[in-house]
């Protein structure tokens, strides 16, 4: 799954910590999703695209081939 959370993170200029705080994670978790090492569950998912209040579909692109 690709995803635009650095890109909407750097320009809102939050923090990897930040960010986390914001979703209620570790700042780890973040950095493992920004990597794509983890997939988020979509209550992650969704507290993320609020924080950038944006839809899901516009901070994750599900490849549709791995469904």
């Amino acid at each position: 799954m690709e995803h635009r959370i650095k890109e909407l993170r750097a320009a809102l200029g939050l923090t990897q910590e930040q960010l986390s705080e914001r979703v209620g994670v570790s700042r780890q978790t973040i950095i493992s999703i920004e990597n794509g090492r983890y997939n988020p569950s979509l209550e992650l998912a969704y507290k993320i695209a609020k924080v950038f209040d944006r839809y899901i579909e516009d901070v994750f692109i599900f490849d549709k081939g791995s469904e």
